[in-house]
């Protein structure tokens, strides 16, 4: 046992944001590989053949997923973590236990309340709210589905409280892990609990697509305990009560308001977004859903990964009162923020057939298109992160809000005029999310940039400058290899799509470093450093 804790506490040490940055987006390229490996299994299975069911599953996870995003989700770990990290750096450590055990403990209480709720209204909430333009049948299959995801929001609240304790002291192994665990969850659900759940002879469980719903709350409870190995090593004192006289604890409610309405708004715009592709052919909620799956991965490997690790310290750069080193690091995680986001955004548009194949066989149109549609909101809410978070660092949670209620007020506007008056069916969803995008960045940093004078300055705008000429440039190379290599008829296995999506994607990348070196943008300079390392020490 002593073992483990040692290995558990060397692996949970501090690290720092370039180290914690690769390991976030590390973890989450393998948590995207799962969750592409549960899309593809959930595809073969229900795309094709049971697309009421697919719609089902999809409406069934919007209520629970609200209920954790305007309570808990982002807006926790933004208003928790500079208030921890006040004290922690103040030596009051006391104070900070307090704070985390009472917030844990308030989360589950509220948290337990919502799922309750959700069990009893399950069914009014799928049919007047979510997806009213579900069959009966469809209906009554969300309604079961939502009771049973219904836990998520509890189970949720307490793994996200752990998470930020580990975030706050720069901790980041096991909240990494986490979303791994959370889809082979799903993926044992798919794999095991769909045929059935028999003990002793006797049938507990029919199967079916429930069973998939069974996976998400598997998913839940291992996120949950690999959460909770994290915090070995730390000397939490925790205890089950609320300290309501901890002023710090009051800091974080009175904080988390803003944040939470904002998250809850943002999250708003998808249960409208299901209503409407409810409304459509049969199959259109699950084919907008992965577009919109696809579309976030390069989101979260970029703008979350990086953003993520640079908040603490963002944090104790305002804690310092070093406006002046905030303003700096800013800035250059803003250049690489956009420096990764625009070639790939950029490649996404060309190879979004072969994107969409890797979760389909044989691909689809539909969700090509739809992928297509919001590649300029991937380059931009990938910015949106970090942009956002120079605000909460500030522990300014109300500013984001105000723009993020005009944005998404904008967004529900759009997105009903382009599907129901303009008839562009789910395009207009994916048009209005990319629309919206660019207001509320370009928004945002004019307010951060009047507050934080020279934040954008000539020299940062003449690098997006460069930066959007070399992403030309390889949209341009990455455009004619898809022609080289263009998708056949028989290139319907992963096996036979990955090796040139593989590639183009290689060539695409060393057109856009070298574009990025003859340009001058430094950001190139550690990878080709690198791969000059290794192509001499290979050549010795």
């Amino acid at each position: 046992m002593g073992r483990v804790s040692s290995v558990v506490a060397k692996a949970n040490r501090k690290l720092s944001i370039q180290l914690a940055a690769s390991l976030l987006a590390g973890t989450t390229l393998v948590s995207l590989l799962f969750g592409f490996f549960r899309m593809r299994l959930l595809n073969g299975a229900y795309y094709d053949t049971y697309k009421t069911g697919y719609d089902a599953y999809l409406a069934a996870f919007t209520v629970p997923d609200f209920m954790f995003f305007i309570l808990v989700s982002g807006a926790l770990s933004v208003s928790f973590i500079p208030v921890f990290n006040q004290r922690m750096a103040g030596g009051n450590k006391k104070s900070a236990w307090e704070l985390s055990a009472s917030m844990i403990n308030f989360m589950a209480m509220i948290t337990l309340v919502a799922s309750v709720l959700i069990i009893i209204f399950a069914e009014p909430l799928v049919r007047y709210v979510v997806a009213p333009g579900l069959s009966e049948s469809g209906i009554a299959l969300a309604t079961s589905m939502m009771r049973v995801i219904a836990v998520n929001p509890f189970l949720f609240a307490i793994a996200t409280v752990i998470a930020s304790i580990q975030q706050a002291v720069g901790r980041f192994v096991f909240f990494a892990l986490a979303p791994i665990l959370y889809n082979v969850g799903i993926i044992i659900g798919l794999l095991v609990f769909t045929d059935g759940i028999n003990i002793f002879g006797w049938q507990v469980f029919e199967g079916g697509i429930m069973g998939v719903a069974l996976g998400v709350v598997l998913g839940s409870i291992l996120q949950l305990a690999v959460s909770a190995i994290g915090l070995i090593g730390l000397n939490f004192d925790y205890r089950f009560k609320i300290y309501w006289k901890n002023k710090g604890f009051r800091q974080v409610l009175r904080l988390l308001p803003p944040r939470s309405i904002d998250q809850g708004m943002d999250y708003l715009v998808g249960i409208v977004e299901t209503n409407l592709a409810s409304r459509m052919a049969a199959g259109t909620l699950a084919a907008y859903n992965q577009a919109t799956v696809l579309h976030m991965a390069p989101i979260n490997l970029i703008g979350v990964a990086i953003s993520t690790a640079a908040f603490p310290k963002m944090t104790e750069r305002i804690g310092q009162g070093r406006t002046d080193l905030f303003r700096k690091e800013l800035q250059s995680i803003v250049r690489v923020i956009v420096w990764l986001a625009m070639p790939v955004a950029a490649v996404t548009y060309f190879t979004r057939g072969y994107l969409v194949n890797f979760i389909k066989n044989g691909g689809d149109a539909l969700m090509a298109g739809l992928l297509g549609t919001l590649v300029i909101a991937m380059l931009f809410r990938s910015i949106y992160f970090i942009v956002a978070r120079s605000f909460y660092a500030q522990q300014d949670t109300k500013t984001p809000l105000y723009v993020s209620l005009f944005a998404i007020t904008l967004n529900v506007v759009l997105a009903v005029w382009f599907t129901m008056h303009l008839n562009m069916g789910a395009y207009g969803l994916g048009y209005a999310q990319s629309i919206v995008a660019v207001f509320e960045v370009i928004v945002l940093f004019a307010i951060m940039n009047f507050r934080i004078k020279g934040l954008i300055d000539s020299s940062i705008m003449r690098a997006f400058g460069r930066m959007a000429i070399a992403t030309t440039i390889t949209g341009a190379v990455c455009y004619v290899m898809v022609q080289l290599f263009q998708l056949q008829g028989d290139d319907a296995s992963l096996l036979a799509t990955l090796p040139k999506f593989t590639l183009i994607s290689i060539v695409s990348g060393m057109a856009y470093l070298f574009a990025s070196r003859w340009l001058g943008l430094y950001e190139a300079d550690p990878i080709l450093n690198k791969m000059k390392q290794w192509l001499f020490s290979r050549t010795k």
